[in-house]
C-alpha cells in the first residue's frame, strides 16, 4: 500500500487557505506588493504551512500572487494591461450571457431583482461591489452556460479588486443596471446585450480613470 508523502497538504485545508487568502486579495485587505510569509500566514490563518504553501502556489496559477527570490511570495500588481485584458474579455463574455439569460428568469423569481435592490440599497462600497457582481454573477447563471459563467465569476472577482484599490471609482450605474434587468425579465435579448455592454464599459472606463491618475501608485 502507498503511503502519502508525510508534507502533503490536506485538501479541505488548501481549499480552505486558498478561499481566505483570495478573498484578503480581492476586498484589497492584502495590498499589490505586499509580501506574504509562509510561516506569518499559517500562524495568522491557524493552518499549517503545507496547505498554506499549496494555496499560494495556486493563487500564483491565477495571477493573485508571484513567487520572488528572497522575498518568498508577492501579492500581483495591478497593471494596464491587467485591467485591459480583463474587462476586454468581460466585455466579450458578458453580453452575450445577457443575451443568453434574456427571458429565462423564472416565475417568481425574485433573485436577480432583489441583488438590484441591494446595490441600490448599499450603505459602503464593498457593500454595493458585492451587491453589484451578486447581480452580474445570477445574469451570468441565467445563460445556462456553467463554463461561461464560471469565466465570468473569475473576472468579476479580478474586476472588483481592480475597483477597491481606488475606491472613488465605483460611481452609479442605476440606468444602465436598471435598462439591464428590465430587458433580463422581459426577454429582450438584444437590449439585454446593449445594456451589458454599456454596464461593461462603464465600469471599465472609471476603473482606468482612477488607477492611471498621477497619484496612483499601484499601477504599473
Amino acid at each position: 500500500m502507498t503511503e502519502s508523502a508525510p508534507d502533503m497538504p490536506n485538501a479541505s485545508l488548501t481549499r480552505q487557505a486558498m478561499d481566505r487568502l483570495r478573498g484578503e486579495i480581492i476586498d484589497c485587505r492584502l495590498r499589490p506588493g505586499e509580501t506574504l510569509a509562509e510561516g506569518s500566514t499559517a500562524q495568522r490563518l491557524g493552518l499549517g504551512k503545507a496547505p498554506i504553501r499549496a494555496a499560494l502556489a495556486r493563487l500564483a496559477e491565477e495571477g493573485l500572487v508571484e513567487a520572488v527570490p528572497r522575498r518568498g511570495w508577492v501579492v500581483s500588481l495591478v497593471t494596464i494591461r491587467d485591467i485591459h485584458e480583463v474587462f476586454d474579455l468581460r466585455l466579450l463574455l458578458e453580453p452575450e450571457a445577457a443575451r443568453r439569460a434574456a427571458g429565462r428568469v423564472a416565475s417568481g423569481d425574485t433573485a436577480l431583482a432583489e441583488a438590484r435592490q441591494r446595490s441600490m440599497a448599499a450603505a459602503s462600497l464593498v457593500e454595493r461591489l458585492e451587491a453589484r457582481h451578486d447581480f452580474h454573477r445570477r445574469v451570468a447563471d441565467l445563460s445556462g452556460n456553467e463554463r461561461l459563467s464560471h469565466q465570468i465569476g473569475r473576472l468579476l472577482d479580478e474586476s472588483r479588486r481592480m475597483m477597491l484599490l481606488r475606491p472613488g471609482q465605483a460611481g452609479s450605474d442605476t440606468p444602465v443596471a436598471e435598462n439591464l434587468l428590465l430587458a433580463v425579465l422581459e426577454g429582450r435579448a438584444a437590449d439585454a446585450a446593449r445594456a451589458m455592454h454599456e454596464a461593461v464599459w462603464t465600469f471599465r472606463t472609471g476603473v482606468l480613470s482612477a488607477l492611471t491618475a498621477p497619484e496612483a501608485g499601484t499601477v504599473l
